[in-house]
């Protein structure tokens, strides 16, 4: 078994990205399972990826089967 650490800053990153494009990409979802299975996350972290989810729940966010939104 190996454990998985986000890099630092990786939850604002993301959060930013996300909300820039309204995309979540397959590269997103692996860095938002990196992020919720950290158990050093803070409670901006946390509070980052509700507001991420809630804007997915409300459709503000699209998931998509790109690998990334920097692709082009």
């Amino acid at each position: 078994m190996f454990t998985i650490y986000p890099l630092p800053g990786a939850t604002s990153e993301l959060f930013a990205q996300v909300s820039q494009t309204g995309k979540l990409t397959l590269a997103d979802r692996y860095g938002l399972l990196a992020i919720l299975l950290d158990e050093t996350s803070s409670e901006e972290d946390r509070q980052m990826l509700d507001r991420l989810l809630h804007a997915l729940r409300k459709g503000r966010v699209q998931v998509t089967n790109e690998l990334s939104s920097l692709n082009g």
